[in-house]
């Protein structure tokens, strides 16, 4: 491979993408605050709303980042890390477009004549509904688990339904740093998760 081929910054992330395949966090935190504001806006001009670009942006780095080993030095890191925030995008506003479809509109039948869609019933059965509550009380026991700054931005974030600059305000912390711990609170819970998923 020629890496004369990059610019000076493409192979300045390349030698912190190195660092942060062997875990190194500050080099996470310096691709992600490169990265964070161009991401942010690519993904808002897709979905048209703040607080869902914000949170498919972090999402996009906390893909980027659990699979950061498969990144190969082919394309520059900003191409790989821009191709899977976009992505994410695309299956967010596919599967926000399944959810909103309009149930009074008629669709063509099989013989091209006008009906109703039919729709099941999604309410839970009483099994469904011990499932879920026992999902929701892992979460609620994960989130526990968590320091203490981790678990309120979760809480004040998911719970309470607050924006991240409400989050700030309210913290007195800056929004940038909400932002960063925020996505390792999500991180962190996500991966407690999995284990506890793992033990069962």
């Amino acid at each position: 491979m020629d890496v004369n081929k990059f610019s000076a910054r493409a192979q300045e992330d390349l030698d912190l993408v190195e660092l942060a395949k062997n875990g190194d966090q500050v080099a996470f935190g310096k691709l992600m605050s490169r990265y964070r504001d161009s991401i942010f806006f690519m993904v808002l001009k897709m979905v048209h709303n703040r607080d869902d670009a914000e949170d498919l942006t972090l999402e996009a780095f906390g893909k980027a980042f659990n699979s950061i080993s498969n990144y190969s030095a082919d394309f520059a890191f900003s191409t790989w890390l821009f191709k899977i925030a976009t992505n994410n995008c695309i299956d967010f506003i596919r599967k926000k477009r399944l959810q909103t479809t309009s149930l009074d509109q008629p669709t063509k039948g099989e013989e091209g004549d006008l009906a109703p869609i039919a729709v099941k019933d999604y309410n839970p059965d009483p099994e469904e509904a011990m499932v879920k509550e026992q999902r929701a009380a892992k979460i609620r026991a994960a989130i526990e688990q968590l320091s203490p700054k981790y678990r309120a931005l979760i809480e004040l974030r998911y719970l309470d339904e607050l924006a991240y600059e409400e989050i700030a305000e309210k913290l007195d912390i800056p929004l940038g740093t909400v932002k960063a711990q925020l996505f390792r609170a999500k991180d962190m819970l996500y991966n407690m998760l999995k284990v506890t998923k793992e033990k069962y």
